[in-house]
């Protein structure tokens, strides 16, 4: 189990870092050109004197920051898991309770399937804090920031889509390993799980959502995006070209003085009004229109990269203001660049992308909501009746309900199954109730047989009794008949003869009671076993009917059956008193079986209650069971008396107790020291 515990976390650790980093590697050289980076402007010097870091650096430390956080919480939780499993290790451990393994198992269970939801959001949110922080130190505008922060958190939202599917197929594979190591525990907590009322983040809708709607997302963000920068791109071109043909044909090659380049600029015809005139002296200091200022980065820009670019300017990262600078030389040697600085932005196109963005998403989330819930609604429906068939008895079980089929998809096919198999399950309840019938008679037969000895032997005893009781009544009759004219014989004497025949009569009363209860109890056991008789009854009368049907068993055996009653002997008790002698003489039997011949031992029964229960316990000195029978008992038929067993009793017994009393049966044995079987009945 660790093994393989510990390959399915490695592969998780290696898809929540191979992901991130397939995407990021493909996003660095996408991301310049997609913001539209101005050119010579990273990784440089350029960008070291303005941000005091490289692209190349910022985008390793942000990369870093949010695939080294979501790492962490996952070798946090995978540490945690790692304890609880190690703790389930029962070879380096002392052997754990079964509540304590189903704790453990419910911790293991409830990380695997949070896990990846809480990963899934790390990485999406984790962008939203970093990104902007980064930026802010840096000092970087607004759009910029936004721009960047809408481009990042839509790949890293692809990239957590991605580890969501794939991480949750690892996940699975570790519930998988822990449903073949430990079956019953799991799914007693699967169905503990499936009776509490749901999460909403856990149901199949909003999953569906959850993993699509991202993706919808990314696809709006990316190609607005995409849209919005090529116009601006566009709109940038036509300026420059417009600009740049004006400028060609105005200036000269040389000016007396910057008044005169300024009468130039002045007299050329701007094609916006939010456009500017500016100059930029060669010591960084600059006049521009307006009465407004220029930004550091495009005049730095201006100074060091405008005429490798042939004269166009760029303002800072994904701001959308760009311009044309033109190098003019002085008479006197000094030289400025003089231009236009123009805004590139689309205020009504972005209005209308956004528009056409929100529209587009609330049709889709609509869409994707409605389809999820009815995927959700028609699973649903088969996995209810299905609950429905595991929740009924065998009383009210309904399987004639079929599920109409709609469509002819995946779904068909569940409701098609679903269909089949009730019909399956059917026939096959119908089979296992007349195999059941065979198997109860049989069962009852073979109980029957192991009665009949002892009966022989318990109705012999009162009937020879009742015989001698008979002749010593007779003799009396005739010795009263003889005496009636003896004038020898006085009241005295009649009275004593009457005295006599009365003790004689008195046994007689008891000998035949005696036989009563042996019929009575007989009788109980001589019906069919499906047949069930509800009334109340006392203790007292239960281990009457007890001690009355295994006499001769235990007396053959010699074998002693120590009864020690803890409680009221009259406590009533609500039930079929007939199937319950039975579940306690079976016991018994086994518990004299189980001591292979062997003659002169005990077996106690011991009555008492407790927390509002009452528990009966039929405790030998035996062999006691083998492991391979103890993993088994209860749950299928097994018998450790080769051909003379059916594996039929504990069985019944169980499901006895279980279903015509409310109540269970535990056992503790140990081979070599013995056998304690407990019947747990509420009162």
């Amino acid at each position: 189990m660790k093994k393989n515990f510990t390959i399915c976390i490695f592969r998780i650790i290696i898809l929540y870092l191979g992901i991130p980093a397939l995407i990021a590697l493909c996003l660095y050289p996408v991301l310049p050109v997609l913001l539209e980076y101005p050119p010579q402007s990273i990784d440089n010097q350029f960008q070291l004197d303005f941000d005091g870091i490289t692209y190349t650096q910022q985008y390793i430390l942000l990369i870093g920051l949010i695939v080294s956080c979501s790492l962490i919480v996952l070798l946090i939780r995978a540490y945690r898991m790692h304890r609880y499993i190690d703790n389930l290790d029962t070879s380096a451990n002392v052997a754990l309770s079964q509540e304590e393994k189903i704790t453990l198992l419910t911790k293991v269970r409830a990380l695997c399937y949070n896990t990846p939801y809480l990963l899934y959001f790390l990485e999406i949110l984790l962008p939203l804090i970093f990104l902007p922080i980064t930026f802010i130190v840096i000092d970087a505008y607004p759009l910029t920031i936004l721009k960047i922060c809408l481009t990042y958190l839509s790949f890293f939202t692809l990239a957590s889509v991605t580890s969501f599917v794939f991480s949750k197929q690892q996940f699975g594979y570790i519930l998988t390993l822990l449903n073949n190591m430990y079956p019953d525990s799991m799914e007693k907590i699967e169905i503990e799980s499936s009776n509490k009322k749901r999460s909403k983040l856990k149901s199949l809708s909003v999953k569906l959502v959850l993993q699509f709607l991202p993706l919808v997302l990314v696809s709006l963000v990316f190609i607005s995006l995409i849209g919005y920068v090529q116009a601006s791109k566009k709109t940038g071109d036509i300026y420059y070209d417009a600009y740049r043909t004006i400028i060609s044909n105005t200036f000269d090659e040389e000016f007396n003085s910057k008044d005169e380049i300024l009468s130039t600029l002045e007299n050329i015809t701007l094609l916006n009004n939010s456009h500017q005139y500016f100059i930029v002296n060669e010591d960084g200091s600059s006049f521009v229109s307006h009465g407004n200022e220029l930004e550091p980065f495009f005049v730095e820009y201006v100074l060091k990269n405008s005429e490798s670019q042939s004269g166009r300017a760029y303002d800072y990262f994904c701001v959308d203001s760009e311009g044309i600078a033109i190098k003019c030389t002085l008479t006197n040697g000094d030289f400025c660049y003089a231009g236009i600085k123009y805004n590139t932005n689309q205020p009504k196109f972005l209005k209308f992308i956004l528009s056409c963005d929100i529209v587009i998403f609330v049709l889709i989330l609509t869409i994707l909501i409605y389809v999820s819930r009815s995927l959700a609604r028609d699973i649903r429906t088969v996995s209810s009746k299905l609950k429905e068939i595991a929740s009924s008895n065998e009383k009210n079980i309904n399987l004639n309900k079929k599920l109409i089929i709609t469509s002819e998809d995946e779904l068909a096919d569940l409701s098609l199954a679903f269909n089949q198999t009730q019909k399956f399950t059917k026939n096959n309840i119908k089979q296992i109730r007349d195999n059941q019938s065979m198997l109860m008679e049989r069962e009852r037969l073979a109980s029957l047989g192991q009665l009949i000895g002892g009966i022989a032997h318990n109705l012999k005893t009162p009937i020879m009794s009742i015989s001698g009781a008979a002749e010593g009544l007779t003799d009396l009759v005739k010795e009263y008949d003889s005496s009636i004219d003896d004038p020898e014989v006085n009241s005295q004497d009649h009275h004593d003869i009457a005295k006599d025949m009365n003790s004689w009569i008195s046994k007689i009363k008891e000998y035949t009671e005696y036989m009563s209860d042996i019929i009575t109890a007989v009788k109980g056991q001589a019906v069919t076993l499906s047949e069930t008789e509800n009334i109340t009854f006392d203790i007292e009368e239960l281990l009457k009917r007890v001690n009355i049907l295994m006499r001769h068993e235990l007396k053959n055996a010699i074998i002693y059956l120590n009864i020690s009653v803890k409680v009221d002997e009259h406590k009533l008790i609500h039930g079929d008193v007939n199937s319950l002698v039975q579940v306690i003489n079976n016991m018994i039997s086994n518990s004299i079986q189980a001591y292979q011949g062997k003659t002169e031992q005990n077996i106690d029964l011991i009555v008492e209650e407790k927390d509002n229960k009452l528990y009966i316990s039929i405790k030998d000195y035996g062999c006691g069971l083998p492991k391979k029978v103890k993993n088994k008992l209860f749950k299928e038929m097994i018998t450790t008396k080769g051909k003379n067993g059916t594996g039929l009793g504990l069985y019944m017994s169980y499901s006895t107790i279980k279903a015509h009393f409310g109540g269970d049966i535990t056992f503790e044995s140990e081979e070599g020291k013995g056998t304690t079987f407990t019947i747990i009945l509420p009162l």
